[in-house]
């Protein structure tokens, strides 16, 4: 039997179609290879995604602001009773307020100081700080007559003066004939002093710590900060 030209190109042409379907085989087989690697390969970017945003939720949560209500009285310009973010300071509650009067004296606040719940700020006067222990005397007798007016009224449990006052007044030997003593104040009765703040108090009882009690109210002019001028603010709220 003999192959006609005919024949030959029929061959050819099958052969040629054979290598075609062939190479698309090799080529398809590689192409899916070659995704299912890289799909192995990929991290997997979405899931993280989700998981960190599930912390930041639950982070949100956890860090739910609280709030503290604080009173602020006297030397501002908008006294009354703001809601502040806990770790707040008193400048914040100040700021707050409208900021101080030209009459306000802060001589003796420490304005770092955190605020806590329904706390209570009085911001001086210029006036009121020279004359302060008579302002304490005052307040104190307010609050006195806030708490029960007369005989025949019920006593005010919203007043500032709590049922511990007197007992803490009778328990303090600090105070003697109205002055203050060098000797057995705390850092917070020093700090009522005019112009005497945190950090000149803290002073004062390093010094009483070091040399021992004090002989003259003069002595405490030989603590860091505290000079004439100061000493003269301050000299008939003081005793040893």
């Amino acid at each position: 039997m003999t192959f006609t030209y005919r024949h030959r190109k029929q061959i050819i042409l099958a052969l040629f179609l054979f290598c075609l379907l062939v190479l698309g085989l090799v080529f398809l087989f590689r192409s899916g290879f070659q995704k299912k690697t890289k799909k192995e390969n990929t991290p997997v970017v979405l899931s993280a995604k989700k998981k960190e945003e599930k912390e930041d939720k639950s982070s949100s949560v956890e860090k739910e602001e609280v709030y503290f209500q604080v009173d602020i009285k006297g030397e501002v310009m908008n006294p009354g009773i703001y809601s502040v973010t806990e770790g707040s300071r008193v400048i914040d509650v100040i700021r707050l307020a409208g900021d101080l009067t030209v009459n306000a004296d802060t001589s003796v606040l420490n304005l770092s100081k955190k605020v806590k719940d329904e706390m209570v700020i009085v911001v001086y006067s210029k006036k009121e700080v020279e004359d302060f222990t008579k302002t304490k005397e005052t307040e104190e007798q307010q609050q006195e007559a806030c708490v029960k007016p007369s005989e025949e009224a019920l006593e005010n449990d919203a007043c500032i003066k709590d049922s511990t006052t007197e007992e803490k007044k009778t328990q303090s030997s600090v105070v003697i004939e109205g002055k203050l003593s060098l000797n057995t104040a705390t850092l917070e009765e020093l700090m009522t002093l005019p112009g005497i703040g945190e950090a000149k108090a803290k002073a004062i009882l390093s010094y009483r710590e070091e040399k021992g009690p004090f002989q003259t109210i003069e002595e405490i002019k030989n603590v860091s900060g505290i000079g004439d001028a100061l000493f003269a603010k301050i000299k008939e709220n003081i005793t040893v």
